[in-house]
């Protein structure tokens, strides 16, 4: 090969990464302005839109998104930690933490609508990641719901866990066995010794490398189809990405042909 055809090729290459990366920090960007608690909400006390989910024109920065889509949708068979089919055309991925209250609003209010109109429809998938960002007590709560997965009753605990704010010591270990009794967990035994494995750690750490490399700095986060959704918004808001998702999904976008 002539020297200058490998250097442009060299050249080609690395303006593509650059560019990917750019599309990364300008994501993480928007997701990381999604909101918790009551610190950073709007004027009337609700998460302010960090990203619009409206369709968008521009055929590269649709790709860059696609391309988020298929590095973050995990779409294992069999995931305890995700509801909805492997191939669905939508992929709604979840950032969120045991102890950020609007997480448990999109939870008590917003997914089962999503459930009701798009999961079970064969739309939409749904994939949870333990992003904990309020120390030792959601960390644990997390490694819960982990091993309340272990057993197959990880989204009983995680509504269980959300069906009121907890904090602090309402998430002490004896109070999280209690929650999975409560949740149908069966092996109560099996249940602590997983939740202080190392495998617990593991997985916690896969699922908050993956926030922190997107930019994702508080919870709620949402990525639909690699297009991102800050804080726990109206369910209308989501219901809109998700068929705006589908519809370029249909036209050969990310979830296409999986």
């Amino acid at each position: 090969m002539p020297a200058n055809a490998s250097r442009t090729r060299k050249l080609a290459a690395l303006g593509a990464v650059l560019a990917l990366v750019v599309a990364l920090v300008a994501i993480g960007v928007a997701v990381g302005k999604a909101v918790e608690g009551d610190r950073d909400t709007a004027a009337g006390g609700e998460p302010e839109t960090a990203a619009s989910t409206r369709p968008e024109e521009d055929p590269a920065q649709q790709k860059m998104f696609d391309d988020l889509a298929r590095r973050t949708s995990r779409r294992t068979a069999g995931d305890p930690l995700a509801v909805g089919k492997k191939d669905a055309p939508v992929v709604l991925v979840e950032y969120a933490d045991y102890q950020c209250s609007f997480c448990g609003r999109f939870s008590r209010e917003t997914q089962p609508e999503l459930i009701k109109k798009y999961v079970d429809a064969g739309t939409l998938r749904i994939e949870f990641r333990n992003f904990t960002v309020f120390g030792a007590d959601s960390e644990r709560a997390a490694r819960a719901s982990w091993a309340a997965g272990r057993q197959g009753k990880f989204w009983q605990l995680h509504d269980t866990l959300y069906a009121k704010t907890r904090k602090g010591a309402a998430l002490a270990e004896d109070k999280l066995v209690e929650l999975a009794e409560e949740s149908g967990v069966p092996d109560l035994d099996k249940f602590r010794s997983d939740l202080k494995s190392a495998d617990a750690g593991r997985a916690l750490k896969k699922d908050q490398d993956e926030g922190y490399r997107l930019g994702v700095q508080s919870t709620p986060s949402f990525l639909i189809n690699g297009r991102p959704v800050a804080g726990a918004q109206p369910t209308e808001v989501f219901a809109q990405a998700i068929e705006d998702a589908a519809a370029r999904a249909g036209k050969g976008g990310a979830g296409a042909g999986k």
